[in-house]
């Protein structure tokens, strides 16, 4: 069996986009020149693995097989690529980086820095949540992560590069704004704002409530940190946010920060990679000025 390199790689394509129309557009082919291909790939296997399915086309079960093969097959291949790089230096190259939301507010600066370091280098930067970025890890979307929680999983390598400290936000009309030393139980007796499911600020917030033996009460769930600190400010509830991103609104007194110090809020910013492959030298050199800063 004889498997060409080339039609894996519109296989691979005719299951993204759903039919071979445009698979072929996408990959800048004729799509008599992708049924063809199939056609031969068909042989080749002695099996179906496409059928029709409407106006596209539907994977078969034995095409399923194919098509996670072929993905493993590409990705392997991407590894050989970026290794490759390894041995050209970091004149040019992509520094692929997926960051959590609230790494948003800090990491632009080390990517500027590394930027007239290496303007050569072109940057892919992502932000999501923590769930999503580990994800683009392990499907080989990014070559590095930010986040504030280390993994729990052998194939990933997380070091620390930064603190980051997790603050109690509030109203400055707030009841509990200006006194010192609060108990996380008089903290519980009002709502919170949190974010989504899936954030590392919700769930270190949620650990650290439970360590005392509560639970907060939640009046709104938001996906970013601008929507949370809008909704502090609107009397919405209270809010755990880290303390690098509230820095104009306490200066400006839109916000106040709780003095809540038996809450343990105390974080560390990581650098999260693949412990199974090289780093391409874009993501080595960055790795190393994080973790030399």
């Amino acid at each position: 069996m004889r498997i060409d390199l080339r039609q894996l790689e519109m296989f691979e394509a005719i299951e993204r986009y759903g039919s071979l129309t445009l698979a072929a557009e996408a990959l800048n082919v004729t799509q008599p020149a992708i049924s063809l291909q199939m056609q031969k790939l068909e042989a080749q296997v002695d099996l179906a693995l496409l059928e029709r399915a409407g106006r596209g086309v539907k994977i078969t079960e034995a095409g399923e097989e194919v098509l996670h093969q072929a993905r493993r097959i590409n990705r392997v291949l991407d590894d050989l690529r970026e290794n490759l790089r390894h041995f050209k230096g970091v004149q040019k190259g992509v520094l692929r980086i997926a960051v959590v939301s609230t790494a948003n507010y800090f990491i632009p600066d080390y990517l500027a820095r590394f930027r007239k370091n290496h303007p050569g280098v072109e940057i892919d930067f992502r932000v999501a949540n923590r769930d999503n970025i580990l994800e683009m890890l392990a499907s080989n979307e990014s070559d590095l992560a930010i986040t504030g929680q280390p993994p729990d999983d052998s194939d990933l390598i997380a070091r620390r590069f930064k603190d980051n400290p997790l603050v109690v936000i509030a109203p400055p009309d707030h009841p509990l704004a200006g006194r010192t030393d609060l108990e996380p139980s008089e903290l519980a007796q009002y709502p919170f704002v949190v974010r989504e499911p899936g954030s590392g600020t919700r769930a270190a917030m949620e650990r650290a409530f439970r360590e005392h033996g509560l639970e907060c009460q939640t009046s709104c769930v938001l996906s970013s940190n601008e929507a949370v600190k809008h909704a502090v400010q609107a009397q919405l509830g209270l809010a755990v946010i880290s303390g690098q991103t509230t820095e104009l609104e306490t200066e400006t007194q839109r916000l106040t920060l709780l003095d809540c110090r038996k809450l343990s809020l105390k974080r560390t910013w990581y650098v999260v990679y693949r412990s199974f492959r090289r780093l391409p030298p874009a993501a080595q050199e960055f790795r190393t000025q994080l973790l030399s800063d």
